[in-house]
């Protein structure tokens, strides 16, 4: 089997710096398109029903993201030149998924923070979602040292 097209999803944690190193490596053996995609998402104040977040909240949000998503493609395409990357605003699993479909992506490679207990029950897990759901296969990277 090899992979044409390689969706890296990032969190600019650990997890995902290992999760692109190992994607670029697998890209490099099978000569496939890389794609570097991040998902910013605008705080969810729902306690506060009926107020709108200013445009001066969001508008810092995704320059951040849009900077650090900037900077890593920069890198990355010290290696790879050809790499690519997307930035997108949403739940993070689904614009993973979407980006994925989009690009014709035949592999997702991803982090994870590996939580346990009430720490993933309440923050949930990006990585298992994208995996139950993803029509292609997905490869996560636990993000934890040895």
């Amino acid at each position: 089997m090899s992979f044409e097209r390689i969706l890296v999803a990032t969190d600019f944690s650990d997890g995902s710096q290992r999760a692109l190193e190992l994607a670029l490596q697998l890209a490099e053996k099978f000569g496939s398109e890389l794609t570097l995609v991040h998902s910013w998402e605008a705080p969810d104040y729902s306690y506060a029903a009926g107020l709108y977040l200013p445009v001066d909240v969001i508008a810092p949000i995704e320059r951040a993201a849009a900077a650090r998503l900037e900077e890593a493609t920069a890198q990355l395409k010290v290696r790879f030149p050809t790499a690519k990357s997307q930035l997108r605003s949403g739940l993070a699993w689904e614009e993973v998924l979407g980006a994925a479909k989009e690009s014709k992506a035949d592999l997702i490679v991803m982090g994870t923070h590996g939580r346990r207990g009430i720490e993933r029950a309440l923050l949930g897990s990006v990585a298992e979602k994208v995996v139950r759901m993803s029509p292609v296969p997905v490869l996560t990277v636990h993000g934890a040292t040895e």
